[in-house]
């Protein structure tokens, strides 16, 4: 193996069990250290294990941080599902990680975060894979962002980024 090479090739029976279509290419990947794949398409956050494909757009990334330490790439999800560690297998590689934060940073149009009495929600327009804008809320663990005071706050910011943005509001 070169150290010149750009990236790790995806194995062919990797790529072809992604499925992808031809309007959702792949960006980037990374061989894990478990020998599993994250794969970066334009749309997509793609993790092939052995028999399985997990497979989440970019918009459901609320965000992500590389651990130089570890070796490690940290997903946290909108829907507060569990942070997913992706333990990179040759740290030197830097590419997924360069196209991960591209691609997230892609998904969003615009963001303001809203200080509320008991912590802080984030609203954004975020784009869809298939390109269509929505607003995004997602608020600190332990902030209800429905209480009575939160959420004039966060109705106020969501008519403010979808009157710039053009992004519809969600009723």
């Amino acid at each position: 193996m070169s150290w010149f090479t750009r990236k790790d090739p995806l194995p062919a029976d990797v790529r072809r069990s992604l499925d992808l279509r031809t309007d959702d290419p792949v960006v980037s990947q990374a061989l894990l250290d478990d020998g599993s794949w994250a794969v970066a398409t334009r749309h997509h956050l793609v993790l092939a294990t052995t028999g399985d494909i997990r497979r989440r757009p970019w918009c459901d990334v609320d965000r992500g941080r590389w651990d130089p330490e570890s070796d490690t790439v940290e997903v946290d999800w909108v829907d507060r599902s569990p942070t997913t560690a992706l333990h990179v297998a040759d740290p030197r590689r830097t590419t997924f990680v360069r196209v991960f934060r591209e691609r997230v940073q892609w998904s969003v149009v615009l963001s303001e975060t809203v200080r509320l009495p008991d912590g802080a929600a984030r609203v954004a327009v975020r784009r869809a894979p298939e390109g269509d804008l929505f607003v995004q809320v997602v608020a600190d663990p332990g902030t209800d962002p429905t209480s009575t005071t939160a959420a004039p706050l966060i109705r106020a910011a969501v008519s403010r980024l979808s009157s710039a943005s053009g992004a519809p509001v969600q009723a």
